[in-house]
């Protein structure tokens, strides 16, 4: 359960240092009833309180720092994932991660959006802002996947692509569009989830697909 609250789960507080507090001490069978009764209370006021938010409180659900990553994810619905790196002309961008893996024992290539989670992996990540290496070494692995005839699953959570001199400097404009016009043209399966933020440009560079998934609560604008 995530320990950040947003500012209109602020009726929550109460319940949920309840919770944490319950949970610190020496399981007992009553204490056990009591977690659960908490619990049941809680999922029933999240639920009352997220079936009427307002677009921008979705947007902030959207943005939330407690939300998995693409490696949270990789971990859970995938095996044997081995990570690749680099564009091959440049250097490797660490707020794409990309690489081989297996999905229900079916050889797949998965590409995505990493924002980092402490603020240290944020930093190393770039806050999942993506530079025009990023989306050359997402494109070069997408044309392997091709090569071996392996479906392309994508997970996108970005607010856009990194907007830095360097990054204009290096083309990033030139590596969206390219990545546009390669990916609309792939002959392997391409299924895009937005999980998180899909936010302009810098989600779009990834996000050509036959298919293309929102969770509930992400968001997808690309103005």
């Amino acid at each position: 359960m995530p320990t950040e609250t947003l500012e209109f789960e602020e009726s929550l507080a109460p319940l949920l240092k309840e919770v944490d507090a319950l949970s610190a001490l020496p399981r007992t069978d009553a204490r056990e009833r009591e977690l659960e009764r908490l619990n049941q209370r809680l999922r029933g006021a999240r639920a009352e309180i997220y079936a009427k938010l307002t677009p921008w409180q979705r947007v902030l659900v959207a943005r939330h720092p407690s939300r998995p990553d693409m490696l949270d994810y990789v971990g859970r619905l995938f095996t044997d994932f081995v990570e690749l790196h680099g564009d091959r002309r440049f250097a490797d961008d660490h707020a794409i991660v990309a690489g081989t893996a297996c999905y229900k024992g079916e050889p797949v290539m998965v590409v995505g959006h990493h924002k980092g989670g402490d603020t240290k992996q944020k930093i190393y990540r770039n806050f999942g802002y993506a530079r025009p290496e990023g989306y050359r070494k997402a494109i070069r692995l997408m044309r392997t996947a091709e090569k071996f005839r392996r479906p392309i699953i994508v997970f996108v959570d970005t607010p856009a692509a990194y907007p830095g001199v360097e990054s204009e400097e290096r083309g990033v404009a030139e590596a969206i569009a390219f990545n546009l016009r390669e990916m609309s043209v792939l002959k392997v399966p391409v299924v895009v989830i937005i999980t998180g933020e899909g936010g302009s440009g810098g989600a779009l560079g990834i996000a050509i697909g036959d298919r293309i998934l929102m969770q509930e609560y992400a968001i997808y604008s690309v103005i």
